[in-house]
C-alpha cells in the first residue's frame, strides 16, 4: 500500500495477503504539503483524503468571500432599492418570502442529487457553477432593473410597475441561488478533505466570509454617485454592480479550480479504473466484504437512502435505480426521522438565522428611518430623502464593522474552543447578539448603534461555522461507533450532503418566517424599531434552547 497524494493513487495489496511495506511516490517540491498518509483500516478499509495545503483551502474559501461580498451589497441596498422604485411598505418584506419557499422545497432534493451527480467535473462543482451564474443574473437585474426600465419605457406608471417586477425578480433569483450554493460548497469541502482539513477549511470559510462582507459593505458605504466612475457608468448602483460582478466572477473561478474533485463512478467498471480515481471520502468508503480480484471501494453515500442502496455494489444496484429512489417524499421523511441531536441542531439554527435575518435585512432601513429620521418615500431631490440615504450609507459602515468583527472573531473562536467547547461558543454567539440588538433597539443613537454592530459579527461567525463543525463531529463520532461495531443501518443512513442541506433549509425557513411575518409586525407597531427588538427576543430564546437541549 502506498501513500495517497492528490496526483497519485492509493494501491492496496491483495485481500488475503499481509501488508508488508508502504512506500511513497515522489512528490514535487511545490506539492509537498498536498499529501497525507492514507492507510487501510483493519476492519473497514476507509481511505483518508490527502492533506490539503493552506493555499488550496484559501482558494476553496474564496467562493465564500465573493458570495458574502454580493450578499453584503444585497443586504445593504435591497430595501432602499425596492422602496425607491415604489414598492408599497406593507409588501417589502414579502420579497424574502418567495425564494426561501422554493429553496425549502428543492434544497433537500438538490443536495441529495448532487451526491449522485455523474458529471466528469465532479459531483458538486456543476451545481456550484450553475448557481453562481444564477447569482450573477439576479444581481444584474436587481441593481440595473430601474435603469433598464427607465431607458426602455416612457409612461411613468408602466415604468414603475415593470421596475418593481424586474427588481423583485432579480432579488428572488439572487437570493435563491446564494442560499442554495452554500450547501454544495460545504459538501464539496467535506468530500475532498480529511477531518482536520475540514476544520481548517471551515475556519478559512469564516475568515473570508467576514472579509468579503466587510469589503461589500465598504463599497456600499462610499458615495459613488459623485465620483468619476459614477459619472462614467451612469449611477451609484452601476458602480456597485461593476465591483460586485467582477469580484464574484474572479473568486468563483478560483473556487472551482481549487481542489480536484474526481467524478463519481457508479457503473460497473474495472477495478483498475476505480483505483485511478482519487478517493474523496473520509470514513464512509469501505472495501466490499466479498473478496474480489482487487478490493472495490464503495462510493460514499451522503444522502438519506436506505442501507441496502448504500452497500449494494453498483453492478447489482445500477445508478438509475438509485436516482429513482431520491424522491422528495423519501428525503423529507429522512429529515423528519433524523436523530435527536441533528433535529436540535436544526431548530437552534432556525432560531439563530431568524434573529440574524430580522436584524440584517432591515438594518440599513432602520438606520435611515429611526436613527437618522429620514423618509424613503419622499421625493428623491428632497432633504428628507437625502437624510435617509445618509442613514443607509452609515448603516453600511455599521455592517462593515459587523463583517470585520466576524473575521476577527473566527480567530477568537479557536482560542476559546479548548476552554468552553462548541456548545459554549454556540451559546455565547447567540447571547451576545441578543444583548447587543436589544440595546440598539432601546437606545437608537449613532454612536451606540455603530459600537454594538460588532456583536453582529460574533453571530455571523457563529452561524457560519459552529453548526457545520458540529455536523463534522457528529459524523466523526458515528464513524468511530461504526468501527466499534455499532448499528450500521442507523449510522450509515445519514450523510454530509443531506445534513448540510437540512441546515440550509433552516436558513430558508427563517427567511420564510421573516418575509411572511415581519412586514405585518412593522405595520402593526408602526415603526421598524420592532425589527431589532424581535431579533433580540428570538436570539435570547435560542440561547435558552441551546442551554437546555443541545
Amino acid at each position: 500500500m502506498t501513500l495517497l497524494t492528490e496526483d497519485q493513487p492509493c494501491r492496496f495489496s491483495a485481500p488475503d495477503s499481509p501488508i508488508a511495506s508502504m512506500e511513497q511516490y515522489p512528490v514535487e517540491s511545490g506539492q509537498k504539503e498536498d499529501y497525507l498518509d492514507c492507510m487501510e483500516t483493519a476492519v473497514f478499509g476507509a481511505v483518508e483524503p490527502p492533506k490539503r495545503s493552506r493555499g488550496r483551502l484559501i482558494m476553496h474559501g474564496m467562493a465564500m468571500f465573493g458570495r458574502e461580498f454580493c450578499y453584503a451589497v444585497e443586504a445593504a441596498f435591497v430595501t432602499p432599492v425596492l422602496l425607491s422604485v415604489g414598492l408599497p411598505k406593507r409588501l417589502y418584506s414579502l420579497v424574502w418570502f418567495i425564494s426561501p419557499v422554493l429553496g425549502f422545497i428543492l434544497q433537500p432534493v438538490i443536495g441529495s442529487a448532487s451526491d449522485y451527480c455523474r458529471s466528469p467535473w465532479g459531483r458538486r462543482r456543476p451545481y456550484i457553477l450553475l448557481l453562481g451564474i444564477m447569482m450573477l443574473v439576479g444581481l444584474t437585474l436587481f441593481l440595473n432593473g430601474d435603469a433598464v426600465t427607465s431607458a426602455v419605457l416612457e409612461d411613468r406608471n408602466v415604468k414603475r410597475t415593470w421596475a418593481i417586477v424586474v427588481v423583485m425578480f432579480g432579488v428572488v433569483m439572487f437570493d435563491f441561488a446564494a442560499d442554495f450554493i452554500d450547501g454544495p460548497i460545504k459538501a464539496y469541502l467535506f468530500d475532498v478533505c480529511s477531518h482536520r482539513d475540514k476544520e481548517r477549511g471551515l475556519h478559512y470559510h469564516a475568515l473570508l466570509t467576514g472579509l468579503g462582507g466587510a469589503c461589500g459593505y465598504l463599497i456600499g458605504a462610499m458615495d459613488w454617485g459623485h465620483s468619476a466612475l459614477g459619472f462614467a457608468l451612469g449611477s451609484e448602483y452601476q458602480v456597485i454592480y461593476f465591483f460586485s460582478s467582477l469580484t464574484w466572477g474572479i473568486f468563483l473561478t478560483m473556487h472551482l479550480f481549487s481542489i480536484p474533485e474526481k467524478p463519481l463512478l457508479t457503473d460497473h467498471g474495472s477495478a483498475a479504473s476505480l483505483l485511478l480515481e482519487e478517493p474523496h471520502h473520509n470514513g464512509y468508503g469501505a472495501v466490499h466484504k466479498e473478496p474480489p480480484p482487487l478490493p472495490e471501494m464503495r462510493q460514499r453515500s451522503f444522502s438519506a437512502l436506505s442501507e441496502a442502496n448504500a452497500v449494494t455494489p453498483s453492478v447489482k444496484q445500477p445508478s438509475s435505480e438509485v436516482q429513482k429512489r431520491m424522491t422528495l417524499k423519501s428525503l423529507l421523511s429522512a429529515m423528519i426521522s433524523m436523530p435527536s441531536h441533528y433535529r436540535c441542531l436544526c431548530v437552534s439554527h432556525l432560531l439563530g438565522w431568524t434573529a440574524f435575518l430580522c436584524n440584517m435585512l432591515f438594518f440599513t432601513d432602520f438606520m435611515g428611518q429611526i436613527v437618522y429620521k429620514g423618509n424613503p418615500y419622499a421625493e428623491h431631490n428632497s432633504t428628507s430623502y437625502a437624510t435617509y440615504e445618509r442613514g443607509v450609507e452609515v448603516g453600511c459602515w455599521g455592517l462593515c464593522i459587523n463583517a470585520v468583527s466576524s473575521a476577527l472573531y473566527s480567530y477568537v473562536q479557536r482560542l476559546l474552543l479548548p476552554y468552553i467547547g462548541l456548545k459554549g461558543l454556540y451559546f455565547l454567539g447567540y447571547f451576545m447578539f441578543g444583548l447587543g440588538t436589544g440595546l440598539i433597539g432601546l437606545f437608537p443613537n449613532i454612536v451606540a448603534t455603530l459600537t454594538l454592530c460588532s456583536v453582529f459579527g460574533v453571530m455571523s461567525s457563529t452561524l457560519y461555522t459552529i453548526p457545520f463543525n458540529l455536523i463534522s463531529e457528529y459524523h466523526k463520532a458515528e464513524e468511530e461507533q461504526r468501527k466499534l461495531g455499532g448499528d450500521e443501518r442507523a449510522l450509515e443512513s445519514r450523510g454530509t450532503g443531506m445534513d448540510c442541506a437540512a441546515l440550509t433549509c433552516m436558513v430558508q425557513l427563517a427567511q420564510v418566517i421573516v418575509g411572511a411575518g415581519l412586514g405585518a409586525l412593522v405595520n402593526l407597531a408602526g415603526s421598524v424599531i420592532v425589527v431589532v427588538l424581535s431579533a433580540s427576543a428570538v436570539s435570547l430564546i435560542g440561547c435558552l434552547f441551546i442551554a437546555v437541549f443541545m
